[in-house]
């Protein structure tokens, strides 16, 4: 979906919103427009017919981030502004939120929703597991959490990747105290952050790396773990080792009860991913909710 699609979708720039602001008033704003600029800018409006975001964007006084932005801010729509942005690119659904890899996201959110998340369970965790390292599995978890944050729900996603973690890379949080430390018994704090572009979203960093990361995630500690912290957050993603690294992967499938494979197109090998699955497929307490090939 393009920008110019979007801004023909909206009925007007005054239409009401949860906001009630303009989408006009939040550009004036948010680019300190002058009375001489905004008058230019109505002109253009009036003479090319087209909605103050464009006419803005035609005349130079505003750049279509400026306007996505403003869409953003009235209809409650959390997204990273350019400006202000500390989170990674690869977060497509907070930095690109009108983009085809955006939508993608928001439909697999839609089926992991019919799936896991449901009237008869509304709060459930997911575990995002792949065979090899490099098939993208940190960058899918990362964007499928910050899609369910952006329902409105409490979200949190846990890096359990305690081998090569990555989440504090792309979200650009500090990674000296988190999930090995709670699991290892320690007292530590600051072990969750928030995401100041998504405020219903979570993170959990791996830690410092553990020289024994399977045996902390198979202690009683992880399990219960997750079950205190389906008290407070709707959804819950982990993100897991690659099954090449270790059995993480169908330890933290086990706890969470629902998992989720990624594999990467004319790169994962059949009989890896037949390796990973098979053993889930015959637990009982694990759901299998799919698997999603990543082209990259």
């Amino acid at each position: 979906m393009n920008a110019h699609v979007l801004l023909s979708e909206f009925p007007s720039d005054a239409a009401g919103s949860s906001d009630g602001r303009s989408i006009g008033d939040i550009i004036r704003q948010t680019n300190n427009l002058s009375a001489e600029q905004v008058e230019k800018i109505l002109n253009y409006q009036l003479q090319e017919g087209v909605r103050f975001g464009e006419a803005a964007v035609a005349l130079g006084f505003a750049k279509q981030e400026d306007v996505l932005w403003a869409l953003s801010q009235q209809f409650h729509y959390p997204y990273s502004n350019q400006a202000t942005r500390k989170i990674g690119d690869e977060l497509v659904v907070a930095t690109k939120p009108f983009s085809n890899q955006a939508e993608v996201f928001r439909a697999m959110r839609s089926e992991v929703l019919s799936k896991v998340f449901n009237a008869q369970q509304p709060s459930a965790a997911l575990a995002v597991i792949s065979p090899d390292t490099g098939d993208g599995k940190s960058y899918f978890a990362a964007n499928i959490a910050a899609s369910f944050s952006q329902l409105g729900g409490r979200t949190l996603l846990i890096d359990a990747n305690m081998r090569h973690p990555r989440q504090h890379e792309i979200f650009s949080i500090p990674n000296i105290s988190g999930l090995s430390g709670i699991l290892s018994g320690r007292n530590e704090s600051k072990v969750v952050h928030s995401v100041a572009e998504l405020p219903s979203l979570h993170v959990m960093p791996a830690g410092v790396i553990p020289p024994n990361p399977l045996e902390l995630l198979e202690r009683p500690a992880f399990g219960l773990m997750i079950k205190e912290l389906l008290k407070s957050f709707n959804h819950i993603i982990v993100d897991s080792p690659s099954a090449s690294l270790g059995s993480d992967a169908r330890v933290l499938a086990a706890h969470c009860g629902s998992a989720l494979a990624v594999c990467r197109r004319d790169r994962t090998r059949a009989d890896a991913m037949h390796a990973l699955l098979t053993p889930m497929s015959i637990s009982s307490s694990i759901k299998l909710v799919g698997m999603v090939v990543n082209e990259f």
